[in-house]
């Protein structure tokens, strides 16, 4: 890599490290802390020839938000490029860890070395691997905004509550890369696909739909296309889906004489037994019930509403 390559030591940079005495007798005090905190925070702005070579992987988790410029990092013997407007979140691994600026167009990086008390149940949780590669994300001013105020905090010391304050604003900073917020015409399309998503099961409510054939409709990973669905409607894709069944069901019930094993396979029940628990349990009553209670009073029970 040649003899210009520095870990730091650029004009401008920004860089606390904590000791790990520090976290250990704050975590002693509040336990809470060590669920999740900062080991590491800097900025490197116009980083020329930054390099790190980490032979034996890092213990932490670490994120690089790179806001001008391009670098790079390797994972064992897998290169990934980086550049502005993206942000990467490398999980903790014993794995062979580089990183580094582009010679030509050197970037400048906002990056936190976090931990925590089980950060593989976390990384697991918020679906962080180690070979996914950076992501794009619009100017975050927000998460900019939180690194400064966590940086502020622990440059003021490293007392109780500077520790405590970094410790909590660490959250929010993750949660707007986790969590971006989206641009108008982002929502907009997000909004587009659910609709649509939801047009197709009304149209099909006689049909055993799963989670990949609906994905694959809106073109969207069935991971993806889950979160999204939730996001915007509070139930999982299967759960909005057997509720709008169990509306209908409400429908045909109250207003039709249909049987009710008919009912059920009108939408898409065959065995009455299931259809009937099924019922039940979201209703709290038995179909019978319900039909019951709809003969003795017009205005008595409400349909499904979502």
């Amino acid at each position: 890599m040649g003899t210009l390559k520095r870990r730091d030591g650029f004009e401008g940079e920004q860089l606390i490290s904590l000791p790990e005495s520090v976290w250990k007798n704050a975590i002693k005090i509040n336990p809470v802390l060590g669920q999740l905190y900062i080991t590491h925070i800097g900025y490197f702005p116009r980083a020329a020839f930054h390099y790190r070579d980490r032979e034996k992987g890092c213990i932490d988790n670490i994120l690089i938000y790179c806001t001008h410029g391009k670098g790079w990092y390797s994972i064992d013997d897998r290169t990934f490029k980086v550049g502005m407007n993206e942000y990467v979140i490398i999980p903790a691994t014993e794995l062979p860890l580089r990183y580094g600026s582009d010679d030509e167009n050197p970037w400048s990086i906002y990056w936190v070395h976090f931990t925590g008390k089980d950060m593989a149940a976390f990384n697991q949780g918020f679906n962080i691997g180690l070979y996914d590669g950076p992501r794009h994300i619009h100017r975050n001013e927000k998460g900019i905004q939180l690194w400064n105020t966590m940086f502020q905090c622990l440059k003021m010391g490293f007392g109780k509550d500077n520790l405590g304050k970094a410790n909590l604003h660490l959250y929010h900073f993750l949660a707007t890369f986790l969590f971006p917020d989206k641009t108008p015409r982002e929502q907009e399309q997000s909004r587009d696909r659910i609709n649509e998503t939801i047009l197709y099961m009304q149209q099909h409510l006689t049909v055993a739909l799963t989670v990949e054939e609906l994905a694959q409709l809106v073109e969207l990973s069935p991971s993806h296309f889950s979160t999204l669905f939730k996001k915007t409607t509070g139930m999982s894709p299967l759960n909005y889906f057997i509720h709008l069944k169990l509306q209908q069901a409400c429908l045909l019930l109250y207003t039709t004489d249909m049987k009710i094993k008919q009912v059920g396979v009108a939408i898409g029940y065959d065995d009455p037994y299931h259809f009937s628990r099924l019922f039940k349990k979201s209703m709290h009553v038995s179909p019978e019930h319900y039909r019951g209670m709809r003969r003795k009073d017009h205005g008595g029970m409400d349909c499904l509403v979502l």
